[in-house]
């Protein structure tokens, strides 16, 4: 794994946790200029999604949550004297925010989950659904575009959802950057070990204020589970698809993240 740094280190620390199977600049570069003008930005790259840690030698490869969470923790203890100010992630990102709260082995102030799905399943369903959504994005990821059926169905939709679902793929890094180097292991392993570990239930740290960005479009399914893992959360409702704000509104996302944090 590995973080990237911007703006002025006597800046208080937020740290941003893309999403799944995302690449750490595509997912963030659009954001991250404006937040270096008040927060020292450190942005994780997972193992396995950062093509300058990928050797003709040794494949880097995504190995779990908790392992990944531990070298998050690890970083933070040794470069931000355990306490950050805040983090920020990004859907499956959300999930590391929430695990790295529950664990406490590090203080985060301000933790906030970007529409994040917090999907959990067991054994063969999660199994499964982890090698069907692999298979698809590997593939993707390997021939940079599409499979026929989904420009198919994206083809269908009104302009507005189309321009949604391609700022999607850049999320991705589909289209600013080539993710051929990711390996098949990579991506199952990141789906399936996001399915299977667990978040508690009513988490709560004196000190640390849990924000959600919640996407009212993504149905009430989810705002649920956000009370039933939180306890009180800041629920911060915006009428949008998942992760609609960053990628669309990356300003208005910005704003919104300072007023979480006080600023």
């Amino acid at each position: 794994m590995k973080f990237y740094e911007v703006g002025d280190k006597h800046n208080p620390v937020i740290f941003l946790l893309p999403g799944t199977c995302c690449h750490w600049k595509a997912n963030f570069e659009k954001v991250i200029p404006f937040l270096a003008e008040d927060f020292r930005v450190v942005c994780a790259s997972y193992d396995g999604f950062d093509e300058t840690e990928k050797t003709i030698f040794h494949g880097n490869v995504f190995p779990d949550m908790l392992t990944e969470t531990k070298k998050i923790e690890i970083y933070i203890k040794e470069n931000c004297g355990g306490k950050i100010y805040a983090a920020y992630g990004c859907s499956l990102g959300g999930s590391f925010v929430g695990l790295l709260v529950q664990r406490r082995n590090v203080h985060i102030s301000h933790a906030i989950l970007g529409s994040s799905d917090l999907d959990q399943e067991k054994g063969t369903s999660a199994k499964f659904k982890a090698w069907l959504i692999g298979k698809i994005l590997y593939g993707m990821f390997q021939k940079g575009r599409l499979p026929g059926f989904m420009k198919r169905w994206l083809e269908k939709k009104p302009a507005d959802e189309r321009l949604y679902y391609e700022k999607m793929l850049d999320m991705f890094g589909m289209n600013n950057t080539r993710m051929s180097f990711v390996e098949r292991e990579s991506i199952r392993n990141q789906l399936y070990s996001d399915l299977v570990t667990p978040i508690e239930n009513g988490i709560s740290v004196s000190g640390t204020t849990i924000h959600i960005f919640y996407a009212v479009k993504m149905g009430e399914r989810y705002l649920e589970r956000y009370h039933r893992h939180f306890k009180n959360p800041d629920i911060r409702r915006h009428d949008m698809q998942h992760e609609e704000l960053l990628i669309c509104y990356p300003e208005q996302w910005v704003k919104e993240v300072k007023k979480c944090c006080g600023l």
